[in-house]
């Protein structure tokens, strides 16, 4: 099954007021490496596009949930409630309802860093989302195609807040079998607003080998307000930047909904998929291609051996252009 995304709406200027955003980035500090979000390598790789003997790379992009789960932080409320935002994606989805649900920044140094070969975000489905379930086979289970039937719609904004010349956005917005498409140069205050648990997506390159790059672990850490800004780990100071290095970007989601008796249907659990049917339903299609599927060890969600199954399966990474013959 090909899957293409929504067409993506592209917003300029995202927000009216940029500096809000910044002195968010201030008041809620400190940053987690998003690496986290991990479980094993081999969730690790099937969201990045690597081998999972090759280890988890700790990049240096530090993230602040700012709203989620339905707990909003102190000044975010302007930034989910963002009218443009909330109009892309009606548009997005040609959709009656638009429930916003979440906010959170990334903050990436003008460290070099390899870059990975795009990602999807994480998908939800009604009765299975990342509250209860790893993010990885969330994201699979988009890609298979196998779920569309439950999945719930989330339109995503991305917006970016630096006037740096590099560290723009690459995308995928006709699947990753098509050429993708860059926004870079202008970028400040600009926002894309898409499909993105369909639509591939990676940061383009920042910085250069020459400023070198910290060793970083999942205990590390971005802190620090105005023009000083230190990453530390375990007490130890790994690097000290001013802000002029930081490079921001937001992004805002929101659930969609045809009609309110869908919505109805999400909230009130009617319909809900539960992990035996997850895992009855890749069976069945890896039984019709001819595939067995082992027994699956300890937790199945996340075992490494089923997940390294289920991404040669169903993951089909976009080829960059610089790897294109």
């Amino acid at each position: 099954m090909r899957l293409v995304p929504r067409a993506p709406v592209y917003l300029d200027p995202a927000v009216d007021d940029p500096a809000l955003v910044h002195r968010l980035i201030d008041a809620h500090a400190p940053y987690w490496p998003v690496q986290r979000y991990f479980a094993n390598d081999a969730e690790y790789a099937a969201l990045s596009g690597r081998e999972a003997s090759a280890g988890m790379i700790v990049a240096p992009v530090f993230r602040g949930n700012w709203a989620a789960d339905g707990a909003v932080c102190a000044g975010v409320e302007p930034l989910l409630q963002t009218p443009r935002f909330i109009d892309a994606a009606r548009r997005i989805f040609d959709a009656e309802i638009v429930i916003p649900t979440t906010v959170y920044v990334n903050l990436t140094y003008q460290l070099p860093f390899a870059q990975g070969a795009g990602h999807t975000d994480v998908p939800a489905f009604r009765g299975f989302d990342r509250a209860r379930h790893p993010i990885t086979l969330l994201t699979i289970m988009g890609l298979s195609g196998l779920f569309e039937d439950v999945r719930v719609k989330i339109a995503t904004a991305v917006a970016w807040f630096y006037a740096g010349a590099d560290g723009g956005f690459e995308y995928w917005p006709d699947g990753p079998d098509r050429p993708s498409r860059i926004h870079e140069g202008h970028i400040d205050n600009t926002a894309i607003a898409g499909d993105n648990d369909l639509m591939w997506h990676r940061v383009r390159p920042t910085g250069a080998m020459a400023d070198g790059m910290p060793a970083l672990t999942m205990t590390s850490e971005l802190s620090g307000g105005a023009n000083a800004w230190t990453i530390t780990d375990g007490g130890r100071v790994l690097a000290t930047l001013g802000r002029e290095r930081l490079r921001v970007s937001l992004s805002w989601k929101a659930m969609v909904f045809d009609t309110d008796a869908e919505r109805r249907r999400w909230e009130e659990h009617t319909d809900d998929i539960d992990s035996a049917e997850v895992l009855r339903r890749f069976r069945a299609d890896l039984a019709a291609r001819g595939v067995e599927v082992p027994p699956a060890g300890g937790d199945p969600e996340r075992d490494p051996g089923l997940i390294a199954l289920l991404q040669e399966a169903y993951v089909r990474y976009p080829v960059p252009p610089e790897q294109r013959a």
